[in-house]
């Protein structure tokens, strides 16, 4: 199908029909974003630096002593 088969189909809808249509084609550009994405393989690291522990980390928590005995 042709752009302009497209738009002569598309300019007979009624208007509530063509924001349809408009809702359609932004879920479709957003959905083959997303594919593209998912192939794309993972970088180990590339979130080195963004979570930092603390020293008291290992520490146990005031309120379950009880449990850990």
């Amino acid at each position: 199908m042709t752009d302009i088969q497209l738009y002569t189909k598309l300019s007979g809808l009624p208007s509530n029909l063509k924001m349809e249509v408009a809702d359609f084609i932004d879920f479709l550009k957003f959905k083959s974003q997303n594919i593209e994405n998912q192939n794309t393989k993972r970088l180990a690291g590339k979130a080195k630096g963004l979570v930092n522990m603390k020293d008291n980390f290992d520490d146990p928590i005031e309120g379950f002593n009880e449990y850990l005995k």
